[in-house]
C-alpha cells in the first residue's frame, strides 16, 4: 500500500491535470484585473461617460473581489471546494457575457460587481485545491504552474486588452472569457473527484447550523470597500482635501477598529487575526503585499509611460511587457524545481533582482527604445517568480489543515490589496512629482538665462530653415515649454521607479526573517 503522504487529498487523480485546469480558470480571472485598464477610454466613449466614471469599472471589480475573499474559506468549507469553484466559474462566465452586452454604465457596473464576487472566490479556492491535490513534498511544483497564471496574466492583460480594443471593440475584453469559462466548467466537473469523507464532514457541519460570522463579514466588507474607494479615487479627488475621501477613510477606519476586537473574541472568527501575528505567516502576508504592489503597479505604470511619453499605441505598449511574461513562464518551471533551496533565500534573491529591475529604469531618457523597457520587464520576470512560489510554499508551513482555506484567502487578499496600494502610490508620486519637477524646471526659463536664449535661438533658426509660418519666436517658446513638460514627466516616472525600488528592497530583510521550512513534514491536507 503506497504511503499516504505520497498522495494528495484526491487520491489517484492526476494532480498535474488538476493543476492545469485550476490554473486556466485562475488565469482567466486574474487576466480581468488588468485587461480592461487600457480599454477605459473606449468604454468611456462607447457608453458616453467621463473617464472618471469609466474608472469605476476597475474599482467595482476590485472591491467585490476583495470582499468575497474573506468569506471564501467558510463557503468552501460548507459547500465543498469543488462545488464552490464550479459555481464561481459559472457566475464569472455568465457575468462576463453580460459585461460584453452591457447597454450603459450602470448595467456594466452591476455585472462587474458579480464578476468580481465570482473571481474573488475562484482564486483562493484554486490555491486550496492545489494544496490538497499535491503531497507536501511536491506542492512547490504545483504552485509553480499556478504561479504562471497569477504572474503572467496581469502582464498579458494590457497587451490583449489593447489589441482587442484597437482591432475589435472593448466588449471583447469581457466576451473572451466566455468560451474559456465554459470549457473549464465542463472539464473541472468531470475530472476533479468529490470526496465522500468531505461530504460527510459537510453534512455534520450543516447539522450544527450555519455558524457564520455575519457581523465580522459586514465590518470587513465596509473596511475593504471603503479603503478600496480611497485608494482608487484618492489621487483623482486630491486625497484628504476631498470630503468624499475623508468620509470613506473615516468609515473604513471605524470598521477596522470594530472588526479587530470582534474577531479576537469570536470562537470561530471570519478571519483568524492571530495568524497574522505569527512570525512566519505574518511575514509572508507582508511580502505578498509588496509583491502584489510591484506586479500590478508596474503592469499599469509602464504601459502608461509608453503611451504618454513615447507615443506607443495601447497594443504596442502592452507588447513591451510581453517578453517579461515569457521569461516568467520559464522561471516558474525553474523555481518549481528548486525545492531543495530554503524559501527565504529564494525570496531574498528574487527581491534583489526586482529591486535591480526598478533601478535599471532610472536610466530612462527620451531616446529609450522598445528593448530598454522590454529588458526591464524581463529582469522583473526573473525576480518575481523567485518570490511568488517560495512565499506561497512558506505561508502554508505550520498551518493546520483546517486553516489552509483561510490562509489562501489571506495571501490572495494581500496580493490584491498590495496591487491597489502599489497603483495608488505610483499615481500619487507621479502626479505630485510631475508638478514639483515642472516648477523647478520652469525656474530656469527666462530671458536672463543665456542657455535658454541660446536654445530659443537654435530652435528659431531650425524653424526658419524649415520655412515655418507664423511667429517663429512664439513657436520656439511653445517647443521649449513642451520640452520642459516632457522632462518633468520623465523625471516623475523616475521617482515612481525609485519608490517601487525601495519597496522591493524592503522584501530582502523581511525574507531573511522567515524560519527554515521542513518540506517533508509540511502541513498535510485535511481528510
Amino acid at each position: 500500500m503506497p504511503d499516504a503522504a505520497a498522495k494528495g487529498e484526491y487520491g489517484d487523480a492526476n494532480p498535474w491535470i488538476i493543476a492545469v485546469l485550476v490554473a486556466i480558470a485562475t488565469f482567466m480571472e486574474v487576466l480581468d484585473t488588468t485587461i480592461a485598464n487600457v480599454a477605459l477610454r473606449y468604454i468611456s466613449g462607447g457608453l458616453a461617460v467621463s473617464s472618471d466614471e469609466a474608472s469605476w469599472v476597475i474599482t467595482t471589480y476590485l472591491v467585490a473581489n476583495s470582499i468575497v475573499l474573506c468569506a471564501s474559506g467558510w463557503i468552501a468549507e460548507m459547500f465543498g471546494r469543488k462545488n464552490f469553484f464550479l459555481v464561481c466559474i459559472a457566475l464569472f462566465t455568465a457575468s462576463s457575457l453580460m459585461c460584453g452586452f452591457a447597454w450603459n454604465l450602470q448595467s456594466l457596473l452591476v455585472f462587474r460587481l458579480l464578476q468580481g464576487l465570482a473571481g474573488g472566490g475562484m482564486t483562493p479556492v484554486a490555491q486550496s485545491i492545489l494544496a490538497a491535490a499535491f503531497p507536501p513534498a511536491k506542492r512547490s511544483q504545483g504552485f509553480a504552474l499556478y504561479g504562471i497564471a497569477v504572474v503572467v496574466a496581469p502582464a498579458v492583460g494590457p497587451t490583449l486588452g489593447g489589441w482587442l480594443s484597437d482591432n475589435l471593440s472593448w466588449h471583447w475584453c469581457f466576451l473572451i472569457n466566455v468560451p474559456v469559462g465554459l470549457i473549464s466548467l465542463v472539464l473541472i466537473y468531470m475530472i476533479i473527484p468529490s470526496s465522500p469523507e468531505k461530504k460527510k464532514e459537510r453534512e455534520r457541519m450543516w447539522a450544527k447550523g450555519l455558524d457564520f460570522d455575519w457581523v465580522g463579514f459586514l465590518l470587513i466588507a465596509i473596511f475593504l470597500g471603503g479603503l478600496e474607494v480611497v485608494l482608487d479615487r484618492g489621487q483623482i479627488d486630491d486625497w484628504f482635501s476631498s470630503s468624499f475621501i475623508v468620509t470613506f477613510a473615516a468609515i473604513s477606519a471605524t470598521a477596522l477598529l470594530l472588526f479587530i476586537p470582534w474577531e479576537l473574541n469570536r470562537p470561530k472568527p471570519l478571519i483568524d487575526i492571530k495568524m497574522l501575528t505569527g512570525r512566519q505567516f505574518g511575514t509572508c502576508f507582508l511580502i505578498m503585499l509588496v509583491t502584489g504592489a510591484l506586479l500590478i503597479a508596474t503592469t499599469q505604470i509602464v504601459p502608461q509611460l509608453l503611451q504618454e511619453a513615447f507615443g506607443y499605441t495601447a497594443t504596442l505598449a502592452g507588447l513591451a511587457i510581453s517578453p517579461g511574461g515569457a521569461v516568467t513562464m520559464v522561471m516558474m518551471v525553474v523555481v518549481g524545481r528548486l525545492g531543495f533551496v530554503q524559501p527565504r533565500y529564494l525570496i531574498a534573491a528574487g527581491a534583489a533582482i526586482a529591486c535591480y529591475a526598478m533601478v535599471d529604469l532610472l536610466r530612462i531618457n527620451p531616446d529609450a527604445d522598445y528593448w530598454y523597457f522590454a529588458w526591464s520587464r524581463i529582469y522583473l520576470g526573473i525576480g518575481l517568480p523567485l518570490v511568488f512560489i517560495p512565499i506561497t510554499t512558506a505561508s502554508y508551513d505550520g498551518i493546520p489543515p483546517d486553516k489552509t482555506d483561510q490562509a489562501s484567502a489571506l495571501i490572495n487578499l494581500a496580493r490584491n490589496f498590495g496591487g491597489s496600494m502599489g497603483v495608488a502610490l505610483s499615481q500619487t508620486v507621479l502626479a505630485r512629482r510631475e508638478q514639483f519637477h515642472q516648477s523647478r524646471l520652469v525656474e530656469h526659463i527666462g530671458s536672463w538665462n543665456p542657455f535658454y536664449n541660446d536654445t530659443l535661438s537654435r530652435i528659431q533658426g531650425y524653424l526658419n530653415g524649415r520655412a515655418a509660418t507664423g511667429s517663429s519666436s512664439g513657436t520656439s517658446t511653445a517647443i521649449v515649454n513642451q520640452m520642459v513638460q516632457n522632462q518633468a514627466t520623465l523625471l516623475a516616472y523616475i521617482d515612481v521607479f525609485v519608490a517601487l525600488g525601495v519597496i522591493a528592497g524592503v522584501m530582502v530583510p523581511l525574507a531573511l526573517t522567515l524560519r527554515t521550512v521542513n518540506r517533508s513534514a509540511g502541513s498535510k491536507p485535511a481528510h
